[in-house]
């Protein structure tokens, strides 16, 4: 998901923020590449350079009307006509890796449920507690929604019985939203390189 306005860090197209000199959608395309995923990425009219970037990229578009993420994500999977679970993911988590990619996918797979979410636990974060206002106790723990999700796309305009994952990795907490996220992003990356 693309199409956002990015508001919150005031530095252009949000998806295009450089991280470690890399756009931060190519970190996130490249993990899920890596994962065996085929991307396809989520622009609406506030995220034109995006577009073209993915264009250049290779990577598949798919346009939305730009009214919501919810709405998007859903307006997106219809057009695409996916039936099958897909992972729906934010574009803003240069840290994601593939491997716990797979991890998701295969505890989504072992729960018989129609969809997950993945939440990360509220002590990990570096960001600012206004950052990530939505909070829940999953398993326990303080957490905070990760941005990740894997939806049935033949239920996406219905209410879907849900697996939440507690997932406790750091590269899941730096979900940048402002330019201190984003020095602690690149700082996390040059300890724990991901290519």
């Amino acid at each position: 998901m693309a199409g956002g306005a990015g508001m919150r860090i005031m530095a252009g197209e949000k998806p295009l923020l450089l991280v470690n000199d890399r756009p931060m959608i190519a970190w996130v395309a490249g993990a899920f590449q890596a994962a065996g995923c085929e991307p396809v990425v989520v622009t609406t009219s506030r995220t034109p350079m995006t577009s073209n970037w993915c264009r250049a990229q290779g990577i598949p578009l798919q346009p939305a009307s730009g009214r919501g993420y919810i709405e998007d994500m859903v307006e997106a999977a219809v057009a695409l006509g996916e039936e099958r679970p897909l992972f729906v993911s934010v574009s803003d988590l240069p840290c994601l890796r593939p491997e716990i990619l797979c991890m998701i996918r295969k505890m989504y797979d072992e729960s018989g449920k129609d969809a997950c979410s993945v939440w990360v636990p509220a002590s990990m974060s570096h960001a600012a507690p206004e950052s990530m206002p939505y909070r829940e106790t999953i398993d326990g723990i303080a957490s905070y929604p990760a941005g990740v999700n894997i939806l049935r796309g033949d239920r996406i305009t219905l209410p879907q019985d849900e697996k939440r994952i507690l997932v406790r990795d750091k590269g899941l907490a730096f979900n940048v939203n402002t330019r201190e996220d984003r020095r602690f992003a690149e700082e996390f990356l040059k300890i724990h390189p991901l290519d």
